[in-house]
């Protein structure tokens, strides 16, 4: 019966597989992995708070892959190849559907990407996600710091379009049901871009994955290397994928591409420079890794965020984007 099963119940049931990498893995005290020689090990956490990460009504094998995401998209900045995760989980109930299905969410994707669940914690609790993920770089990982002046600047895949789907998920936007299922997938199954990432590694001077919007992420990325940068107004506007929707007119109210583009969180993509001697190889990155790449700006001495709209005008960009602390 489901309320005789217990806490290690539970881990062995949904979350315990046979140690691969891993010398020790779940079931001990510690879990060890034993880096090559000649490598760095990239390890990032992320906690996903139910109210505040997700919508009470997410189906539970699609949170399991953003949860799961969101921490890869870390290491795919940096040029990682994903090696292990940890799960901290607590749970206001038992119930093994939910779990079933947010363990085959969580699992698929460790397994795309050859990534180890080695151990964690579960408890009873409000709805919290909290993954710790290791991974392996060969030489050194890309860092926002690296961005010089001259560098040309790129996202990859499309920006903003999460954006939408949240607001219309919590009551302050209507789309269109195509619309809406388009963007929402966007939203709930953001995959990381691990493979360009690696293509990346030596030949981009910074990057850093798009979690809480451009403009803001980008000023920590920029801030980081002691520079600024400038960006074509018209080409962001083509970053946002909902906009070429046959239904993109029925939104209501009207949105503004930009707006969605420069301050929309949860795109889970990444940004980068490279000096623009290396755009043959920048294109072969996106080739090799099968991820759409666009050049979107330029990196300056002059510290900031800019904009050239589609008249040449220049101006202060004055988005911002999202805050925990901040928001409401």
């Amino acid at each position: 019966m489901l309320e005789a099963m217990g806490e290690f119940d539970l881990i062995a049931r949904y979350f315990s597989r046979a140690p691969r990498r891993a010398l020790v893995g779940v079931g001990d005290d510690c879990a060890l992995i034993e880096p090559k020689p000649g490598t760095q090990m990239a390890i990032s956490c992320d906690m996903l708070v139910a109210g505040r990460h997700f919508l009470d009504n997410v189906a539970p094998r699609k949170l399991g892959h953003k949860a799961l995401a969101v921490n890869l998209s870390d290491l795919a900045a940096c040029g990682a190849k994903p090696l292990a995760f940890t799960l901290a989980l607590s749970l206001p109930s038992l119930d093994e559907g939910w779990l079933a299905e947010f363990s085959t969410g969580l699992m698929r994707l460790a397994d795309a990407h050859d990534c180890e669940l080695i151990g964690g914690d579960t408890t009873a609790g409000p709805l919290n996600l909290c993954i710790t993920v290791f991974g392996e770089v060969q030489g050194s990982a890309l860092l926002r710091s690296g961005a010089r002046a001259g560098d040309d600047l790129y996202v990859s895949g499309h920006l903003g379009d999460a954006r939408l789907a949240l607001r219309a998920l919590t009551g302050r936007l209507h789309l269109p049901p195509d619309l809406l299922t388009q963007t929402r997938d966007r939203l709930e199954q953001p995959e990381p871009r691990i493979a360009l990432g690696l293509a990346l590694r030596g030949w981009a001077s910074a990057a850093i994955d798009l979690s809480d919007g451009l403009a803001g992420d980008l000023g920590h990325m920029l801030k980081a290397s002691g520079v600024g940068a400038t960006l074509e107004g018209p080409t962001l506007t083509g970053l946002l994928q909902a906009q070429s929707h046959p239904q993109w007119s029925q939104i209501s109210p009207p949105v503004q591409a930009l707006d969605e583009v420069l301050a929309g969180g949860d795109d889970y993509e990444l940004a980068f420079t490279a000096p623009p001697a290396l755009r043959d190889r920048i294109d072969q990155a996106a080739k090799s890794s099968q991820t759409p790449v666009t050049r979107i700006g330029r990196i300056d001495t002059q510290t900031g965020l800019r904009l050239i709209d589609a008249e040449g005008r220049t101006q202060p960009v004055t988005q911002l984007s999202f805050d925990h602390f901040k928001a409401g």
